[in-house]
C-alpha cells in the first residue's frame, strides 16, 4: 500500500483517512446548527461559498463527545456528491502506511467495527484505518431504520 494518509484522533484512537478522500484540512469557523438534524450533525459551515455539513465523528460512531477536546481543523471529505467537515480530536499529520490493512485482532467493538477499514502500521505506530463513507452513511442508515 503506497497512498499518503492522513493521521486523526477520534475517541483518543489514532486513526487514518485515506488522504485520496479528505479533499482539505480547514480551520473550523462559524457552525450554523440545522434544526431536527440528529446529534451527530454539528450544523454547516462553508468553505469557499460552498456549504459543508459538519460531522462530530464521536457522535457519528457512537461516543460521547464532552470527553475530550477537539482540534479546531477539520479533515473535509466528499462523500456521494456532498462534501464534509469531520470534527476530531486532533489532526496529526499526514503519512504512509508501512503494510497492507490487516483485521482488527481482538476488535475495538461494534463501533469501531462499524466504520474500520483495519488497521496499519505507520511510522508513528498502528493506527485504525477509518472509512469515510461509513463514517457518514452509516448513522443515517441506522436513524432511518429505527
Amino acid at each position: 500500500m503506497s497512498e499518503l494518509l492522513v493521521a486523526v484522533q477520534i475517541a483518543g484512537r489514532r486513526c487514518v483517512l485515506r488522504a485520496h478522500d479528505v479533499q482539505s484540512v480547514i480551520e473550523l469557523g462559524e457552525t450554523t446548527p440545522v434544526p431536527g438534524a440528529p446529534d451527530y450533525v454539528v450544523g454547516l459551515t462553508a468553505l469557499r461559498s460552498q456549504a459543508l455539513t459538519v460531522i462530530d465523528c464521536r457522535r457519528a460512531i457512537g461516543f460521547d463527545p464532552e470527553k475530550c477536546d477537539t482540534d479546531i481543523r477539520a479533515p473535509v471529505v466528499a462523500v456521494n456528491g456532498f462534501s464534509y467537515a469531520l470534527i476530531v480530536d486532533l489532526v496529526e499529520d499526514v503519512t504512509q502506511p508501512e503494510g497492507e490493512p490487516d483485521g482488527v485482532l481482538g476488535g475495538f467493538g461494534a463501533e469501531w467495527a462499524r466504520v474500520a477499514r483495519g488497521m496499519v502500521e505507520t511510522s508513528s505506530g498502528p493506527a485504525l484505518m477509518i472509512d469515510a463513507e461509513k463514517l457518514i452513511e452509516e448513522p443515517i442508515r441506522q436513524r432511518n431504520a429505527a
